[in-house]
């Protein structure tokens, strides 16, 4: 890859994508382009058509999506269903019409089985039922990804979907009501510090376990797939390790430094038993991730503090 190619990043302003900029800056490209969702609607199909067109880039990185947690994904199934196809259809068949060579398309853990035989295997995928509190942002992340597979199948492109585990990091999404777990304790956590260590209530029963892998580390495995001609269509993307809801809790707790009660409300849903990740294919290629969670935790946390006025807040 040469770093005057022309590389486009969609969604380059949310977590993932500003990690992947960052990264790519590092190591010296200097030809990327990013247009904010104000300056061009993914889900509008002439809009991307045009632009792709225009812009005729060499790489497309399709790090654009609507996301959010459980409360996000029951309350809002067909906006996250609908508007993540849209998304992703409008970028793939854009990049095949205007002959782009080579897509990165992100997923998520989720397209998985929700029983499926840990840890999760790329052969997984399509072999059970999937968790009934996220399936509609699944399914659509289902399809990107076999879009993707039919375009390498049928026109011989390199499109390749990388599929990580729970990212966090900075430029995360801390609203309470749209976030993931990560970073909807560490606001809890923060703030109940503030308000005398006032107890923290939290969902669930603590006990599925998880797997988290830090932002700049996904940026780091886009970057290897972008430098290198993967040989399969899907590669999953984390750490291998995983920890109970509540350790990851305990962990929260004492970064932020919240020294109250912790309250466990086992009225609300667990979501999947347990998502770890089998990344032996991209072990075997020569990807690994370098950020305990610990180290990733507190470079989160301290970047919390630094913009706790201006965390991104995502509107439904």
């Amino acid at each position: 890859m040469d770093l005057k190619s022309k590389i486009y990043i969609a969604g380059h302003q949310g977590m993932v994508g500003s990690a992947i900029w960052r990264a790519l800056v590092a190591k010296g490209y200097t030809n990327l382009i990013g247009m904010s969702s104000k300056d061009l609607d993914l889900r509008n199909q002439q809009a991307v058509q045009v632009f792709i067109n225009r812009e005729k880039p060499d790489v497309v990185i399709d790090a654009a999506a609507r996301v959010g947690g459980i409360l996000a994904n029951n309350n809002f199934p067909y906006q996250f269903i609908m508007e993540n196809m849209l998304i992703q259809n409008n970028l793939i068949n854009s990049a095949l019409q205007s002959g782009v060579e080579k897509f990165i398309f992100l997923g998520s853990s989720c397209i998985y089985p929700r029983l499926a035989p840990q840890p999760l295997k790329e052969e997984y995928l399509l072999t059970g039922e999937l968790e009934p509190t996220n399936e509609w942002y699944a399914i659509a992340k289902i399809t990107g990804v076999k879009a993707c597979q039919a375009i390498r199948k049928q026109f011989d492109k390199d499109y390749v979907s990388l599929m990580p585990t729970n990212l966090y990091g900075s430029f995360d999404n801390f609203d309470l009501n749209t976030s993931h777990v990560l970073p909807a304790m560490m606001r809890k956590f923060h703030e109940a510090k503030i308000n005398h260590h006032a107890p923290v209530t939290l969902w669930g029963s603590g006990t599925p376990l998880r797997e988290f892998l830090f932002v700049d580390d996904m940026a780091q495995a886009v970057v290897f797939a972008l430098e290198n001609k993967l040989p399969y269509y899907l590669y999953n993307i984390g750490t291998g390790e995983d920890l109970t809801i509540k350790e990851l809790a305990l962990t929260i707790q004492k970064i932020t430094g919240h020294q109250g009660e912790i309250i466990w409300d086992a009225t609300k849903p667990d979501g999947t038993p347990r998502k770890l990740m089998d990344i032996s294919k991209m072990h075997d290629l020569g990807w690994k991730h370098k950020v305990s969670l610990e180290q990733g935790i507190q470079m989160t946390y301290d970047w919390f503090v630094e913009n706790v006025e201006n965390v991104k807040k995502v509107e439904l």
